[in-house]
């Protein structure tokens, strides 16, 4: 029986040690990045994500780095090939948690950029893609203030192409900020970006 106990304790012990090891090692990651050495926390997400099979969280953020870096990156070359990096993380987040709503927006996310980089070949062919992803994550989780900002800012894009009133979409972008101030995430580690974001945004509705 003792014996028992022991390899009990012992398993409970490894199992706590190892959610540490994740932790530290997502923490050092993120802030990583947070000191801008991007291409450094991705490699250090890649070692943990290799180990970490079953967990979407380390190539979510592997497809957010390189994402946010997208948006911001004039180089076209580059450009194509932070969303394709970007895209092959997501490919396994997709595969792990399909329906999650943090996923969705982040393949939405990923699809803009796209847009964003060959308006004239994937604009047509991916903005109902976007807004498919974004009303199933609405549906799913209406309270997740990235959902709401993201699917609004879209939606303003959409308008703006179009001549259309923004108005209803600054709007939702307002109530976004609303929710980021409620908005308790799962853990430290999942999703809990994007206030800056969404009152940028709304800056430019004013």
């Amino acid at each position: 029986m003792t014996k028992i106990i022991t390899i009990i304790a012992l398993f409970v012990a490894s199992l706590v040690s190892a959610q540490g090891q994740f932790e530290q090692g997502m923490g050092k990651a993120l802030q990583t990045w947070n000191q801008g050495k991007p291409a450094d926390a991705v490699a250090q997400l890649e070692r943990i994500a290799s180990v970490e099979k079953t967990n979407w969280l380390p190539n979510y953020y592997i497809a957010l780095i390189n994402i946010t870096q997208a948006f911001g990156e004039q180089d076209k070359t580059k450009m194509l090939s932070l969303i394709e990096a970007a895209q092959k993380a997501q490919d396994v987040c997709n595969d792990l948690a399909m329906d999650n709503p943090e996923v969705l927006v982040m393949q939405s996310m990923i699809h803009t950029a796209s847009i964003v980089y060959d308006p004239m070949t994937n604009g047509q062919k991916l903005s109902g893609d976007v807004l498919y992803i974004l009303n199933k994550a609405y549906k799913i989780a209406p309270e997740n203030p990235r959902v709401v900002f993201q699917k609004a800012s879209f939606e303003i894009g959409m308008a703006q192409y179009f001549g259309q009133d923004t108005k209803p979409m600054c709007a939702q972008i307002e109530k976004a900020i609303e929710l980021f101030a409620t908005f308790k995430p799962e853990t430290a580690l999942h999703p809990s970006w994007g206030l800056e974001r969404a009152q940028a945004e709304f800056e430019k509705c004013k």
